[in-house]
């Protein structure tokens, strides 16, 4: 089966044109994992739209994956509802004559290129433009905006959606004609095993993971965590990209820094690699994470795939993640007291050193692995193609 997978480069993604080799976001990145361990049964193509040109690209990504850079003008892009990478894609895609298109994110030109591919196309939709729009009330001709009613025309156009969690199916099953539930898969590196891990001496060190954002809520956590502070001691790290106009940003960064000034121990990270997150859960003895909208929520399977104790809000699939994994406290989305509360209770009866498992949770590695994951994406290709025929 020869499958066209439409994704982002994050090359083009932050701007990082002189990296001399693709990469993509984590979900991604972790699904052609898992096809690179089933070679006989899929060649994979990798399409993806730059706006630099030339840039450096290997040919394949490996035995089974190859990789195809287009290059598309400015003028080619959001502005003209990405007319020049529909064109581009549509142009590669006749070389290529692939069984199926893969398109990979409705953030962006992937998921619009699929459906006007003009061949039997799928989609996964990580986040939902519609949901982000009604929260962010955006305005007419907002990106937003724009990026919703492109999401809806795409949605009607495929062959059907592949929804990351039942939050995602809730809101496109009407829009498309079929949709299948298959979660993200995490990358392979999160399910190998650690040296054995002793916490070291000192305070409790909480973590939070996600671009600094009002859909996150790091200054009203940071609002509850200051008063909790005040009779519990421990630390938290808050790693995710801060905008530097946004006013929000401004908000979390004076009150982080309030926070640090008066009890130290809050910390901001902007970046870290993807393997360096191993460290920092293995490092860290809880995760809090208090959104107010996912869609999956990869870094609470994460933090469980490490057997990380965690705390969230009741949002996207986190019921489904940690069904089964008794290392899990969820709250009502708007519960902060009672997260304070739960929080203030753990805090002294894990205080002292306590040693964590060193083998990843079996339980997260059979439902979000990349082979298990891959193997149920080809399944959906075989379903589209029996049909299709």
């Amino acid at each position: 089966m020869k499958v066209a997978f439409l994704t982002t480069d994050s090359r083009e993604h932050f701007k990082d044109y002189d990296s001399p080799q693709p990469y993509f976001g984590k979900a991604p990145e972790a699904l052609l994992e898992g096809f690179k361990s089933i070679p006989a049964d899929i060649e994979v193509h990798v399409v993806s739209c730059l706006q630099r040109e030339p840039i450096s690209s290997p040919a394949k990504l490996a035995d089974n994956i190859y990789y195809h850079a287009l290059h598309v003008p400015n003028i080619g892009w959001l502005k003209t509802g990405y007319q020049g990478c529909i064109r581009a894609v549509r142009r590669k895609l006749r070389e290529i004559q692939p069984d199926i298109v893969h398109g990979q994110g409705s953030e962006r030109d992937c998921a619009l290129c699929a459906a006007l591919s003009g061949r039997p196309a799928v989609v996964t939709i990580h986040g939902v433009m519609r949901a982000i729009h009604e929260l962010t009330g955006s305005k007419w001709l907002n990106y937003y905006w724009i990026a919703r009613h492109l999401e809806t025309s795409t949605l009607r156009r495929v062959r059907g959606v592949i929804a990351i969690s039942p939050y995602v199916d809730d809101f496109v099953r009407l829009l498309t004609p079929r949709t299948w539930f298959i979660p993200n898969a995490l990358q392979e590196f999160f399910f190998t095993p650690s040296a054995a891990r002793q916490r070291q001496p000192g305070p409790i060190r909480f973590v939070n993971v996600g671009v600094i954002s009002a859909r996150k809520r790091q200054v009203e956590l940071l609002e509850h965590l200051a008063e909790l502070r005040r009779e519990v001691e421990f630390d938290i790290t808050f790693v995710g990209k801060a905008h530097p106009n946004d006013a929000y940003v401004a908000r979390f960064s004076q009150l982080l820094n309030t926070c640090q000034s008066m009890y130290g121990g809050f910390a901001h990270m902007q970046f870290l690699e993807d393997r360096d997150f191993l460290g920092l859960y293995d490092s860290a003895d809880a995760m809090i994470h208090f959104s107010a909208e996912e869609s999956f929520g990869l870094t609470f399977a994460e933090a469980l795939a490490r057997n990380l104790p965690l705390f969230a809000s009741d949002v996207g699939a986190i019921r489904q993640i940690a069904d089964g994994v008794n290392i899990c406290q969820v709250f009502d989305v708007s519960d902060f007291r009672g997260l304070e509360e739960a929080l203030r209770v753990w805090i002294p009866l894990h205080s002292d050193s306590q040693p964590r498992a060193s083998k990843p949770n079996s339980i997260i590695a059979s439902r979000y692995s990349p082979q298990v994951i891959a193997e149920q994406h080809l399944n959906v290709y075989r379903e589209i193609l029996s049909i299709h025929s």
